[in-house]
């Protein structure tokens, strides 16, 4: 089946050149079905142990053996960094899952009751919206333990906001257009009218928030990791590797902290890259 036919025959023309000829989108989604091989296979890719100490020479640079160096206690980073993908990628996902729907739940209710129920959570989500994530995170993390958990939670929590504040300014725009009014005049029920109308018109704009809010995760989890408050060594998490490799810059062998850092950045780029071609493509079906 076609990319036409899944959308009803509405796609236009450009956005089947988008989705075939656009270098960058094919080079994004190659990057991410990179990284997410990494993620759920990298136990077993791994050519070595990640905690095994000594494999080869402290701190060497990349070669045939250890393509991607040794570490300063002489661990593969080639293995560290595949195994480590899990944390790091799946993390921030968990938090834009559990932040989307949550956001785009009271986006929904508080547009589509209005009166108080909007203002209650309009007066909620500023409140939430006032603490930075990181530092909602932080006070999880010293109130709850270190680990991912508690950083997971906060940034979760933090999110919601910035969804909801967007999701409910497309849901009102959306619910004062005349379709709307006319399934409420021919007996539509309510869910019907949200799950079959609304909800899928807000998708597009759901995914675009969603791509930003993965980037924006990623970033801080492994900077909570990076302060030593999220994973914690011998853990392969990216954020932990970047933090242990800083000794490793003075002495002239940054591949510890290079590596990491730079799938960070990749990945990054390559979500944001994928959610702005399909939120393209998605906008342009609807026309």
């Amino acid at each position: 089946m076609s990319v036409a036919q899944l959308a009803g025959g509405r796609v236009p023309t450009f956005a089947r050149r988008l989705a075939v000829r656009d270098p960058l989108l094919i080079a994004a989604g190659i990057v991410m079905i990179g990284i997410l091989v990494m993620a759920l296979f990298g136990p077993w890719l791994a050519p070595y142990d990640p905690n095994q100490l000594y494999v080869g020479p402290i701190s060497a640079p990349p070669s045939l053996e250890h393509w991607m160096g040794t570490d300063d206690l002489g661990r593969d980073i080639l293995s560290r960094v595949l195994v480590g993908a899990a944390p790091s990628v799946f993390a921030p996902i968990v938090v834009v899952i559990a932040s989307s729907l949550l956001g785009a739940l009271i986006a929904v209710v508080s547009a589509w009751f209005g009166g108080w129920v909007d203002g209650v959570s309009s007066r909620l989500i500023e409140v939430i919206f006032a603490i930075p994530g990181l530092v909602l995170a932080i006070l999880a993390v010293s109130m709850f333990g270190k680990g991912l958990i508690a950083p997971i939670v906060a940034l979760s929590i933090a999110y919601v906001p910035i969804v909801a504040r967007l999701m409910r300014a497309s849901a009102r725009s959306e619910l004062a257009k005349p379709y709307i009014a006319a399934l409420r005049i021919q007996g539509v029920g309510s869910l019907a009218i949200c799950f079959r109308h609304l909800v899928p018109a807000l998708l597009p704009a759901l995914l675009a928030q969603s791509t930003v809010g993965f980037g924006y995760a990623m970033l801080d989890l492994a900077a909570i990791s990076f302060l030593g408050l999220g994973a914690q060594p011998p853990s392969s998490d990216w954020g932990v590797m970047i933090a242990a490799g800083q000794p490793s810059l003075l002495v002239g062998a940054p591949e510890q902290s290079m590596f990491p850092a730079a799938l960070v950045v990749v990945t990054v780029l390559a979500v944001n890259i994928l959610g702005a071609r399909v939120t393209t493509w998605a906008e342009g079906a609807d026309r």
